[in-house]
Order: structure tokens, then C-alpha cells, then sequence
């Protein structure tokens, strides 16, 4: 199975939709899978014309553990709460108590360690949901999300890879959508990759947080190409960006012109590529120049 991730350094360049239509246009050649491991704001099922009905599969995760008292064994000390660096801890008075703040703490554990009596105990919270659609296209897409406050964005993105080639093992493709930025989803994206496509666009912003984000990939040691999306609306940072992937031995897989199609698209809640058919070339250009074996 060759694992192809897409990201961008930023928001709003048009990852998501490109990412969908790369998988459209695959499926119809090759068997596909997909999984959208932007866990924070999944939206590629939507892409894709998948709606909350359309999931036959759905279970809840535990990427983290909480921290709880167990109130019998408190002997009132009062030395857990000045330990969490996450202000998670306030002391009830009236009960001499520690009181957990679930949206605060980290699962750190130090209160634990503190604590003479053991009468706090970490304990597995279900902080994320995992689910499994199949679109009209014929492949299927596996979906994370983790709940909002919570941590652990790099162990979801990680168990939806794993489910994602568990569910595929006869697919040729796993399309990888991953987060914007340098975080730790993106990190758990691009980690075990044969190829990463970068998606950007021609502004200064665009321009420097492709460069974040490829930093990244380069230090995992894996072949990348650049995609331009809305290339013509500023041709000066367009060819900027084609200086540097000059510099740095990288293709520029496709030049995408800006196209209001894509947001009328995205309302519709189809790919562009359905939406309009005459953005399909762009999107096999792309392809051949991934190399797929």
C-alpha cells in the first residue's frame, strides 16, 4: 500500500478539496482508502458528500487519562494542589478536598505522584470518536475527531492510520488529509509516508508556512512535490514558490487556477472534480507525477 499524505502549512488553501478529488480521480483505477487525520476539524467526508447518517461505524477512543480522587483514601494534605503546572486543581474548603478541572488536566500524573495516600488515580477518558463511511465513489473514508478541549491529536491521528490500513488491506492507495501547520497531528500524518503532496498558496503567509511544514516532512527523509492552488491570483509569490521548489529538487505537481467552482462545491458538498468536470486535468496531472509504483 503506498501512503500518500496531503497537507499545507496553513488553513483555507484548499487541502480538503484537493485531497478529495486526488481520491475520486484515483478510484476509478485503483482501489482506495482515505482517511481524514485533521482530528481537531475533520471536514473530508463532508467533501465527499458524506453526512453524520452515512457512518456504519462509529466508536468512542481513549487517548488520555484524567486524573480522579478517590475520596476515602484522602488524608486532607492539601499537597496536590500546587503540583499541576495546568491549574486543573482547586481546593475545596468546606470538604478539604481536591477538585479536578476534566478540561483543564492533562493527565500529567504529578498530582498522583504527590499525593502520600494514592488516593488520586489516573483513569481513561473516551476523548475522541472514530468512524467509518463509505462514499458513492465506491472507497471508504476513515474519520477522527477529537473532542473539544481534549489532548492526545497525535494518538488519534495515529489509530485512524492504523484502522485506515486495517480496513484496506487490499487497497493500493491510502490518502492521507492531514492537519495545517507543524503540530503533532501533522507529525502523525506524515510519519511512515512514501510521499507527501503540499498543497500551498501565492501569498507570503502561504509561502512561509509551506516552508514550516516542509521542514517537517524533510526531517522524516520523505519525497515531496508542491501544489499551487489559486496560482494566479498573485504570479509574483507563484513563481516565488517555484523558486524554491527548484531549490529544493521538488516538483511542482500542478499549477490550479482560482476557481469560485470550488467554493459552490463545497456547499453542494461534492468534490470539485464532480462539480467541474473541467478541473479534472489538474488533478491527473497530479497523479502522474506522484510516483505510485
Amino acid at each position: 500500500m503506498k501512503k500518500i499524505c496531503v497537507l499545507s502549512g496553513k488553513g483555507g488553501v484548499g487541502k480538503s478539496s484537493i485531497t478529495a478529488s486526488l481520491a475520486v480521480v484515483l478510484s476509478e483505477t485503483r482501489k482506495v482508502i482515505t482517511a481524514d487525520c485533521d482530528v481537531d476539524a475533520s471536514n473530508l467526508a463532508l467533501v465527499l458528500g458524506l453526512r453524520e447518517k452515512d457512518f456504519k461505524e462509529c466508536w468512542e477512543i481513549s487517548t488520555n487519562k484524567k486524573a480522579t480522587l478517590v475520596e476515602k483514601k484522602c488524608n486532607h494534605c492539601g499537597k496536590c494542589k500546587n503540583s499541576c503546572y495546568f491549574g486543573a486543581i482547586k481546593w475545596n474548603k468546606e470538604k478539604r478536598i481536591p477538585e479536578f478541572d476534566q478540561m483543564k488536566c492533562e493527565g500529567c500524573g504529578a498530582c498522583a505522584i504527590v499525593c502520600p495516600t494514592n488516593a488520586i488515580q489516573l483513569v481513561e477518558k473516551k476523548n475522541a470518536r472514530i468512524c467509518i463511511g463509505r462514499t458513492k465513489f465506491g472507497f471508504e473514508v476513515v474519520s477522527g475527531q477529537l473532542k473539544t478541549g481534549e489532548a492526545g491529536s497525535g494518538k488519534v491521528v495515529a489509530e485512524v492510520k492504523k484502522i485506515a490500513m486495517e480496513k484496506g488491506k487490499k487497497a493500493e492507495i491510502l490518502l492521507i488529509d492531514a492537519a495545517a501547520g507543524i503540530g503533532c497531528p501533522v507529525i502523525a500524518s506524515v510519519t511512515g509516508s512514501d510521499f507527501v503532496v503540499a498543497v500551498t498558496e501565492p501569498t507570503p503567509s502561504g509561502l512561509s508556512d509551506l516552508k514550516r511544514a516542509l521542514s517537517v516532512v524533510k526531517h522524516f527523509g520523505i519525497p515531496f512535490g508542491i501544489v499551487i492552488n489559486k496560482h494566479d491570483l498573485n504570479p509574483k509569490i507563484a513563481r516565488e514558490i517555484e523558486r524554491f521548489a527548484k531549490s529544493q529538487n521538488a516538483e511542482v505537481l500542478s499549477k490550479i487556477p482560482f476557481n469560485e467552482s470550488f467554493v459552490e462545491a463545497l456547499v453542494e458538498l461534492k468534490p470539485i472534480v464532480e462539480f467541474d468536470k473541467k478541473t479534472r486535468w489538474f488533478f491527473e496531472e497530479i497523479i502522474r507525477k506522484i510516483p505510485l509504483g
